[in-house]
């Protein structure tokens, strides 16, 4: 069975050498490139998994790197940077990253993130259930757990794997008032070390993606969200 490809985009040879000694240990393969431009070359060449992607790139930035790969890309990003700076993180979630790690960082914890997002992104269907067990439906909106498909009105809408989690969460507890601690913790999983800021950004693009005709995904102040039906 061939190995799934980790791509780890950083301009310091010796931060991608630590990277590739510990994920190539549990038993990834890894490619890597140095700068932007070599980064997005290197994604149709080896088609990996999930890229780590650093922020300060030469050529072309990671800021850059990620919203190209995200104009026609669902794969999963990890952002690095140097700095630990609540704006580099809000705006590289906007731009589409599903997690961010500030350097210098722990590389057993690298891997334990890749692992989750891959995990978060792979919900392979069990056998002993039938297809009814696998719909969430709430008015017009349905989501189909062994697909990872969303539609409103029959219609496709296309998702990010933490919109889709984010949004299943959402809807199992349609009603109920969730903090943003709960769905981090619900949606994201305990390994997840992000912020509650995160929460914020992707229910705006999920705010935006769903419209407002059939479900609504309140603000409940001083609590968190809440999903809703409209009709």
């Amino acid at each position: 069975m061939p190995k799934e490809t980790i791509l780890v985009v950083d301009d310091e040879a010796n931060i991608i050498e630590l990277a590739k000694l510990y994920l190539e240990n549990e038993g990834f393969a890894v490619a890597s490139a140095k700068d932007g431009l070599e980064a997005l070359a290197k994604i149709d060449k080896v088609k990996p998994v999930l890229m780590v992607l650093d922020l300060m790139l030469p050529k072309l930035d990671g800021w850059e790197v990620c919203k190209r790969v995200r104009a026609n890309s669902n794969l999963p990003i990890i952002m690095l940077t140097a700095r630990d700076d609540d704006v580099d993180k809000i705006v590289g979630l906007e731009l589409g990253a599903d997690d961010y790690m500030t350097k210098p960082y722990n590389p057993r914890e690298l891997v334990a993130r890749v692992k989750a997002v891959l995990r978060r992104g792979y919900q392979p269907t069990r056998p002993d259930l039938d297809e009814g067990q696998h719909i969430i439906e709430l008015g017009d909106l349905n989501l189909n757990l062994s697909s990872r498909e969303v539609h409103v009105a029959k219609k496709l809408i296309p998702l990010r794997t933490k919109e889709f989690d984010l949004l299943q969460v959402l809807l199992q507890h349609h009603g109920s008032a969730l903090s943003r601690e709960q769905l981090l913790d619900l949606a994201w999983g305990f390994d997840f070390y992000g912020e509650t800021r995160t929460v914020d950004v992707h229910i705006a693009h999920l705010r935006k993606k769903l419209g407002k005709d059939t479900v609504t995904i309140d603000t409940v102040w001083g609590i968190g969200y809440k999903l809703m039906a409209l009709n």
